[in-house]
């Protein structure tokens, strides 16, 4: 979904994350930055990471700071955990949270996409304590039914984000009484 986003608009760049968990089957070699365990405890301590957190069978992942030079608007792919640490060091952050229709489809994802067991049943526990602390550190909640659908969403916060910023950037003519 994230790749359809930033695909349509020339603007926004994801940011590829770290994580110390192997690569899954059919996974693209560039959806993560596979890493090693000490590779990415060296960068924690380098102050590297805008967030991270050790989750599911003690696996690492991180997202790297952004480029302050860049000019582009950034998404990032995260879960609850990150996006709470976003919001304490980036308050402007917009947060959306992005949720499956339910949870038989959510695991019906993640099986497609080679969660194949293992940590699958954790996952979906888990899912619903993060949605409901997710709901309560939202600025938007976009229900993905249709992926076309949900990019045209989040599009649209991004618009009206880019605009509000837009408006609150522009020096406003003072009016004239008459």
């Amino acid at each position: 979904m994230v790749d359809a986003l930033v695909a349509a608009d020339p603007d926004l760049d994801v940011s590829r994350s770290w994580t110390t968990r192997p690569r899954r089957r059919r996974e693209a070699d560039d959806a993560y930055e596979f890493v090693g365990r000490p590779q990415f405890e060296a960068a924690i301590d380098a102050g590297h990471f805008l967030e991270w957190a050790e989750v599911f069978a003690g696996h690492l992942y991180g997202t790297p700071r952004p480029d302050p030079r860049s000019d582009r608007d950034l998404v990032l792919e995260i879960d609850v955990q990150g996006a709470a640490q976003v919001r304490e060091r980036v308050p402007g952050a917009v947060i959306v949270l992005l949720l499956p229709p339910d949870r038989e489809e959510q695991a019906r994802r993640l099986r497609r996409r080679g969660d194949l067991g293992g940590d699958l049943p954790e996952r979906l526990a888990m899912a619903e304590a993060e949605e409901e602390a997710g709901r309560a550190l939202a600025d938007h909640v976009v229900v993905n039914h249709d992926v076309a659908v949900a990019v045209e969403e989040v599009a649209g916060i991004v618009a009206a984000v880019r605009a509000r910023e837009a408006a609150r950037a522009s020096p406003h003519e003072p009016t004239e009484s008459a």
